[in-house]
């Protein structure tokens, strides 16, 4: 899987989430799914704060800093209208990071690919940053694909037919 492939897939995304968030407003992105489970504004959020992992192995600057990553991380608290960032904050930092990644995608060569690395996206065996990429890509669509459930959950009509 080429850097091509996962610019094109990372695009896909991105297009995917600005259609599910159409129309949307900050209340909206905090309405949970009945039974559990996080709102659209943790998951945005979430695919944003991971992507601070992404811009590291790609030896560039996170795009959140601790302290506001730290709301969308994985195992924590659920987000609310107290704490929760503006959705169109988390949109348009989601896109800032999606120009630098595409990139510093474009400056990969298959030497880099290949390459060992310690960042993992899921638990396993050692991971080259071709299969972390390939990691990470996988996390971030199965997240954004959420992205449609929970725009119905608020009360909006599908928006990908």
């Amino acid at each position: 899987m080429g850097p091509e492939l996962l610019a094109d897939q990372l695009t896909y995304n991105q297009r995917v989430v600005a259609i599910n968030t159409d129309g949307l407003t900050q209340e909206d992105s905090l309405v949970a799914a009945p039974g559990g489970g996080n709102c659209l504004n943790w998951v945005v959020g979430h695919v944003v704060a991971t992507r601070n992992g992404l811009l590291k192995l790609l030896g560039r600057e996170p795009i959140w800093g601790q302290e506001r990553a730290a709301l969308y991380r994985r195992g924590s608290d659920p987000i609310r209208a107290d704490n929760a960032l503006p959705l169109a904050l988390i949109l348009a930092d989601y896109a800032a990071s999606q120009e630098t990644i595409l990139a510093a995608l474009r400056e990969l060569t298959d030497d880099d690919l290949a390459a060992p690395t310690e960042v993992r996206f899921f638990k396993g065996d050692a991971e080259t940053v071709g299969s972390a990429l390939a990691g990470f890509v996988f996390h971030e669509s199965y997240h954004v694909g959420q992205t449609g459930i929970l725009r119905r959950v608020a009360g909006k009509a599908g928006a990908i037919q």
